[in-house]
């Protein structure tokens, strides 16, 4: 056997230990890099570390630590009870508010499970509220993640974007970004038509006020009855509880916490201003930017902010790090070029684009989306660097198929969304994301396919 096909079955071994034992991925990586790299390639602790990625390591440390500041302090509460308050009522819309709340969240650099766990059962609770189906209020808010999810500023775009700029490959940041957004609304409007959304529109808030609902706590309780005689009234008692997902000091547990203050604005602004600095004609780097916003915002709130460091998203960090790591060692050894060899030896270009869509959309359905992104794009760099397809269309292609499957139970944001649920509907959305999650693994490469890798975008 070959050094590389025995570094290839390492990385599908990672993958398969990962996804059926409760074994961390990336300290998988980790430690394969070191045995194979140390006892089969006879490399010191030096190369090996030559591979890290410390530029996504500051980068995902930096956005996802403005993210927990942003959380603790409210501002994700507020930005969620602003945009519900919107809507002045109209039942129809909620679900597209909770769509673009994740949508914002993961634009901003929320990992996307972290903002599924967030909204997921904020969502649940106004889906109790207003009669909306569990099942087309989970899909929203698993939609809306991940069609800010390839924003510059988000997780997935910033892992895919380095590892195209790593590689000399062409890029579009940008048509990366908006070919995952109108994806996604386009999937949303599907989901919305399909799961229930027809039966919403016309359906308004008789009682004016639609703050809401906190997760899957019980929306009733005695003693809310009109004449205090403890009969259940669960419409007054949600339309009149507040949102409250952020941990608050205990003296201040009265303070309304949809409101708008300074640290919160100083937050919103922090944002607004990572946005602006990191695009042209600026150009400054995302991590080191939203580290310095995260700092100064802790600065204005020492006591609010001082949890927000064990909040990072570290088992992200630990995973793609890991990961890319190790694909750097297969890069050394040669797997990657005799990969490229091995497809472009197929004579069929787009079938072989098409398979790689395939892998990507199966094996993130079981595992982690971001583990897919890190490891399976640059094993298809020798591919693309054929010219045989399109190299950006090819990459929004495999983005796009790797992350709409999402859905599926078995992922992360797929089993939150099932977690969520009210109980009695539990199995129930079990089996019906299992339908949908699957149907994207069959739908979602082909259709992607078609649209960017076969016109030749870019």
């Amino acid at each position: 056997m070959s050094l590389e096909i025995a570094s290839i079955l390492v990385l599908v071994a990672v993958f398969l230990i990962a996804t059926f034992i409760s074994v961390h991925m990336g300290a998988l990586a980790l430690m394969a890099t070191f045995l194979f790299g140390t006892f089969v390639l006879g490399e010191d602790v030096d190369t090996l570390l030559s591979g890290f990625p410390a530029d996504l390591f500051l980068i995902l440390v930096g956005v996802t630590y403005l993210f927990a500041l942003a959380k603790d302090n409210g501002t994700v509460d507020w930005l969620v009870h602003i945009l519900v308050r919107g809507v002045a009522g109209r039942i129809a819309l909620i679900p597209w508010v909770f769509f673009v709340v994740t949508g914002i969240l993961t634009g901003f650099g929320a990992v996307v499970p972290a903002a599924v766990a967030i909204i997921a059962p904020m969502g649940m609770g106004f889906a109790r509220r207003y009669g909306i189906r569990p099942l087309l209020m989970g899909l929203m808010v698993i939609n809306g993640a991940t069609a800010g999810g390839f924003s510059p500023l988000s997780i997935f775009g910033t892992i895919t974007n380095q590892v195209v700029e790593r590689n000399d490959l062409p890029g579009s940041p940008v048509l990366l970004f908006l070919a995952s957004l109108v994806f996604n609304v386009v999937l949303g409007l599907v989901c919305y038509f399909l799961f229930g959304g027809r039966e919403l529109i016309g359906k308004r808030d008789t009682d004016g006020d639609m703050e809401a609902v906190e997760g899957e706590n019980e929306i009733s309780h005695v003693g809310d009855g009109p004449d205090g005689s403890g009969r259940r009234d669960p419409g007054r008692r949600a339309a009149r509880r507040t949102m409250q997902t952020t941990a608050i000091k205990d003296d201040e547990v009265d303070a309304p916490v949809t409101k708008l203050n300074g640290i919160r604005i100083i937050t919103l602004i922090g944002l607004i201003v990572l946005a602006v600095m990191v695009v042209p004609p600026l150009n400054q780097d995302v991590g080191f930017t939203a580290i310095s916003i995260a700092v100064i915002i802790s600065l204005c709130s020492p006591k609010v902010s001082k949890g927000a460091v064990s909040k990072i998203a570290w088992p992200t960090v630990l995973l793609i790090c890991g990961i890319v790591t190790y694909v750097e060692l297969m890069d050394r050894l040669g797997t990657i070029d005799w990969l490229g060899e091995q497809v472009a030896q197929m004579g069929a270009p787009l079938v072989a684009a098409l398979l790689i869509c395939y892998i990507g959309a199966v094996v993130s359905a079981f595992a982690s989306t971001t583990g897919i992104l890190g490891a399976l794009i640059p094993l298809a760099v020798p591919f693309l660097l054929t010219g045989s397809v399109s190299e950006i269309g090819m990459i929004i292609a495999l983005a796009i198929s790797s992350s709409v499957v999402d859905s599926s139970p078995f992922s992360t944001s797929g089993a939150l969304v099932v977690a969520n649920s009210p109980e009695e509907n539990r199995d129930q959305v079990f089996r019906q994301l299992m339908v949908w999650g699957f149907s994207m693994v069959l739908i979602a490469p082909i259709v992607t396919w078609l649209i960017f890798v076969v016109p030749g975008w870019g």
